[in-house]
């Protein structure tokens, strides 16, 4: 009868370990036929005859700081130049006209819409500057309207052509209320320490440096009449406009209310970005918004978020300014938005120059 037991005992065990198997085989072929279904669903995507994801890994991967690579991962040479050839932004041509842009605060306000409202309605806690919530289908951020935008200075590195600094360290030390990041910098390798210019920068009137600019975009500058100055132009031709304040960065998206031609996507894919504006009643227009977060879905604005959103406010002239892991906005020491670095760490990076707003 003990044996008996003992027999029937071990039949159980054994006849629960089958199932056990069984059951891990069948949980096994799942997991493998999901993975097949993924890896083939990720290889149309990648390859297949519908181009759009292919076009929006592509640009977004190349024009990254750090993730070309993921590019260069899947497709040829060729392929990537010819994705890049097909998507990119042909900037509109011009140097700004000053003569159309008037800075003045208008007696009693008429608010042709909801943004324009948004705009001119001033906002008590404080009267310098207001900032507006942006959202849109993969991006968010803000829009800072600056009223008086003679108090704009360019901010820059206590080092310069050494080490860059963050926004946050040059607002506090300078005295800037609110402030965004400026233009462009020497990034080999995409590795710097952030420290050097490129191409034309003027600060409070003085000229920080003064080179050619190979990349995209030119001049940004800021009048000493508070106009917004865009254009392709050498820093003599800048000093003759009455430029105090610049950085080299780009591409512009509007000169004279004419905006850029955007073919596909732009060529600079989603991403966080910067941009700076200005409105035909001279009110400077700060914009920020993140990107590239992959968990929230918020993977950033390309060229034609940007143009819709510069003029959906007003913006007779507008540009880029550092995008990416730069991009970030300072109100009294703090960043206010979501910078995202290489690492996906929420924070943003060393830069060289700054926009900063100064009331005192």
């Amino acid at each position: 009868m003990v044996d008996s037991n003992e027999d029937m005992k071990k039949n159980y065990n054994k006849a629960k370990h089958s199932k056990r198997k069984k059951k891990k085989k069948r949980v096994l072929r799942v997991i493998i036929v999901i993975l097949i279904i993924l890896i083939v669903a990720f290889l149309t995507l990648l390859y297949g005859p519908w181009s759009g994801f292919r076009d929006w890994y592509i640009t977004s991967a190349m024009t990254s700081m750090n993730h070309q690579w993921l590019a260069y991962m899947f497709y040829s040479q060729d392929t990537i130049d010819e994705v890049m050839s097909r998507n990119k932004t042909v900037e509109v041509s011009g140097v700004t006209d000053e003569t159309q842009i008037k800075v003045e605060e208008p007696q009693e306000p008429q608010y042709a819409n909801e943004y324009e409202k948004e705009i001119l309605e001033k906002d008590p806690a404080h009267p310098d500057y207001k900032i507006i919530d942006i959202k849109g289908k993969a991006y968010n951020g803000y829009l800072a309207a600056v009223y008086d935008a003679k108090k704009i200075h360019t901010m820059v590195c206590k080092k310069v052509n050494v080490v860059g600094e963050y926004v946050t360290t040059m607002a506090k030390r300078e005295g800037a209320v609110l402030a965004i990041n400026g233009g462009g910098f020497d990034d080999p390798n995409y590795s710097s320490n952030g420290g050097t210019p490129t191409g034309i920068t003027f600060s409070r009137g003085k000229i920080i440096t003064d080179q050619d600019n190979a990349g995209s975009g030119g001049l940004i500058g800021i009048t000493d009449e508070g106009v917004l100055t865009l254009g392709r132009i050498n820093s003599s031709k800048a000093k003759s406009l009455g430029v105090k304040e610049a950085v080299t960065c780009g591409p512009f998206l509007i000169i004279n209310g004419e905006k850029s031609s955007v073919l596909g996507n732009g060529g600079w894919g989603q991403a966080a970005r910067t941009v700076i504006g200005q409105r035909k009643d001279g009110v400077m227009l700060w914009l920020v918004l993140n990107g590239r977060n992959y968990t929230t879905g918020v993977l950033g604005a390309d060229m034609n978020d940007l143009i819709e959103i510069m003029e959906r406010y007003g913006a007779y002239n507008a540009a880029c300014l550092d995008g990416g892991t730069s991009s970030v906005m300072v109100e009294n020491g703090e960043i206010i938005n979501d910078p995202i670095d290489s690492s996906g760490k929420h924070k943003t990076r060393f830069i060289p120059t700054a926009f900063g707003l100064f009331t005192e």
